[in-house]
C-alpha cells in the first residue's frame, strides 16, 4: 500500500484548520448579531416605559420612588355600589385619631403629603341629606405618619356609628346588619380585629356592648376620644350592605343568614335567661306583644283600648310595648323571646321583632302610603327570620288621612301610582307624621282571629 508523502497530510489539515476558522466566524457574527438586536429591543422597552429617547443613561425608578409606588398600591377602595364606599389597607397602618387620618406605615422619604383616597364609612352613600353630615376618613400613602402609641396585632374595621343612631330601626339597618355582612364577608373565618369607631354618640356602645362583643371581644377604639395614636397590621374602612334589611346568603362566603344573625343576638341577650316553657296547660294563652307608638307623631292607633280588648277577647294575653330608647335590650329580648306574636303599625318599634323566635307571628299593620316601605323594611326581616309573617292593609277610611284629603283623592286611592314621580319628603311627612289609624274592628278582628290560630299552634310546639 502506497504511504501518503508528509507534504500531502500538512496540506490536509490546513485545509481542516482553515474550514473551521470559517464556521467559527460566521457562529461569532450570529451571535453579536443576536446580542445586538436584543439589546435594542430592551433599550426600547425602557424608551416607551419612560416615555423618553433612550440613551446610555436609562435606568430603573430610584429606591424612593419604587417605595412610593409600593406604599400606594398598599390602599384600595370599592366605590362601585350606590349603597357603601370599602377602601382597604393591606399593610400597617397608623391612625392620628384628632384626624381621622390612617397613614400608610413603610420605608418613605417623600416630603409631599399625597392624599389617596377619602371615605364616609357609612352605608348609605345614596342619602344625599345625611351623607353631608357623615364625618370623613383619610387614606394618605407618605409621608411619613405619626409614630406609634398604642400597637395593634390584629386588623381594624373602621366605621360610622353616626347619621340616624338613635333610631331602633336604623341602628340596625344602617348598623348591625350592615356590620354582620360585613364581617362575615372580611372576616368569614372567625378571624380576630378591632372596631374602630370614626364616630357616634357614647351612649351607643354601652346600649350595645353586649352585641358588639359577639363581633370583637376587644375594647372599641372611639376615634373622638382618643388622643393617642393606634397603629395596625391592616385595615378595612366601610360597611358592607346588601340593601334595606337584606342578609343575601349567596354573596357570604361562609352562607350565613338572618337566622345566624340572630343567633347572635341571642348569644348577647339571651344567655342570661334561661327560657322555661310553661308546662302543658289546656286553658294556658299565647302571648301577644302589641307594639304602640303612644306619643309619637304620626301612624299612632287611635282605638287602641278597644284593640286590646279584641286581642283579649279573640283570646291572646296581651302585653302592650311602647319602645323607649333607654330600655334594657336584655329585658326587652326576654319579654319578645318568650312571647308567640307580635302586632303592631309600620315604625321603628317593630324591629323588636328581631327577637321573635322563628315560628313566632309577626302581623304589621301598614297605613297608606307606607306599602312598599312595609314589605321592604319588616316584611324581608319577616321571611328572613321564618316567622309566620302577615300584613293588614288599612283601607282609606281607616286612616286620619281621609278626613283632610277625602277617601277617594288619589293620596289615598292609589299611593303607589302617586309615589312614582319619587319620594319627596314633604309627600313621605304627609304618610309618615300626619297619619294616625283607627282600625275597623270588625274586619281587624278576622286578621286577629287568623293570627291567633297561628300563634296558639306555635304555642303547643314549644
Amino acid at each position: 500500500m502506497k504511504v501518503p508523502s508528509l507534504t500531502m497530510v500538512a496540506l490536509l489539515f490546513f485545509a481542516i484548520f482553515v474550514a473551521f476558522q470559517i464556521q467559527l466566524s460566521a457562529l461569532f457574527s450570529m451571535i453579536f448579531s443576536s446580542s445586538s438586536s436584543s439589546s435594542s429591543q430592551l433599550s426600547l422597552t425602557l424608551s416607551l416605559s419612560s416615555n423618553h429617547s433612550a440613551t446610555s443613561t436609562d435606568q430603573l425608578p430610584p429606591e424612593r420612588e419604587c417605595s412610593e409606588i409600593k406604599l400606594a398600591t398598599q390602599i384600595s377602595c370599592d366605590r362601585t355600589s350606590n349603597r357603601y364606599d370599602l377602601c382597604n389597607i393591606s399593610g400597617p397602618t397608623v391612625v392620628d385619631p384628632t384626624s381621622a387620618t390612617f397613614y400608610v406605615m413603610g420605608p418613605t422619604r417623600s416630603n409631599n403629603p399625597k392624599i389617596v383616597e377619602k371615605i364616609k364609612p357609612y352605608p348609605r352613600k345614596f342619602d344625599y341629606d345625611m351623607m353631608p353630615q357623615i364625618t370623613e376618613v383619610t387614606l394618605i400613602s407618605g409621608p411619613k405618619g405619626p409614630k406609634c402609641k398604642a400597637h395593634h396585632n390584629m386588623p381594624a374595621l373602621v366605621f360610622s356609628a353616626g347619621g340616624y343612631t338613635g333610631n331602633f330601626f336604623h341602628d340596625f339597618n344602617d348598623g348591625f346588619i350592615p356590620l354582620f355582612i360585613t364581617v362575615n364577608t372580611i372576616f368569614p373565618n372567625d378571624q380576630d380585629f378591632v372596631i374602630v369607631l370614626s364616630e357616634g354618640p357614647y351612649w351607643w356602645r354601652i346600649k350595645y356592648g353586649d352585641l358588639l362583643n359577639t363581633f370583637s371581644k376587644h375594647p372599641i377604639i372611639y376615634l373622638r376620644n382618643e388622643t393617642e395614636t393606634h397603629c395596625f397590621p391592616s385595615a378595612h374602612i366601610g360597611l358592607i350592605s346588601h340593601g334595606f334589611m337584606t342578609i343575601n346568603n349567596t354573596l357570604l362566603p361562609n352562607s350565613k343568614t338572618y337566622l345566624h344573625f340572630r343567633d347572635a343576638i341571642h348569644e348577647a341577650y339571651g344567655n342570661q335567661h334561661s327560657q322555661i316553657s310553661s308546662p302543658e296547660n289546656p286553658t294556658r294563652r299565647p302571648q301577644l306583644i302589641f307594639v304602640v307608638r303612644t306619643g309619637a307623631i304620626g301612624r299612632v292607633i287611635v282605638n287602641q283600648r278597644e284593640v286590646v280588648q279584641v286581642m283579649e277577647e279573640i283570646g291572646f294575653d296581651v302585653v302592650v310595648l311602647e319602645p323607649k330608647l333607654n330600655a334594657s335590650l336584655h329585658e326587652s329580648y326576654t319579654l319578645v323571646s318568650s312571647s308567640h306574636a307580635m302586632i303592631g303599625v309600620h315604625g321603628a318599634g317593630l324591629m323588636h321583632s328581631i327577637f321573635l323566635r322563628p315560628g313566632s307571628v309577626f302581623m304589621q299593620i301598614v297605613p297608606k302610603g307606607m306599602e312598599w316601605a312595609a314589605e321592604t323594611f319588616f316584611g324581608r326581616l319577616g321571611k328572613g327570620l321564618k316567622l309566620e309573617y302577615m300584613e293588614y292593609h288599612i283601607e282609606a277610611k281607616e286612616s286620619s288621612l281621609a278626613e283632610k284629603y277625602g277617601k277617594d283623592s288619589l293620596m289615598l286611592r292609589n299611593p303607589i301610582a302617586l309615589q312614582k314621580g319619587g319620594w319627596p319628603i314633604e309627600l313621605m311627612d304627609i304618610y309618615l307624621k300626619e297619619q294616625n289609624v283607627k282600625l275597623d274592628l270588625v274586619r281587624y278582628r278576622g286578621y286577629l282571629e287568623e293570627a291567633y290560630k297561628k300563634a296558639y299552634k306555635f304555642m303547643h310546639k314549644e
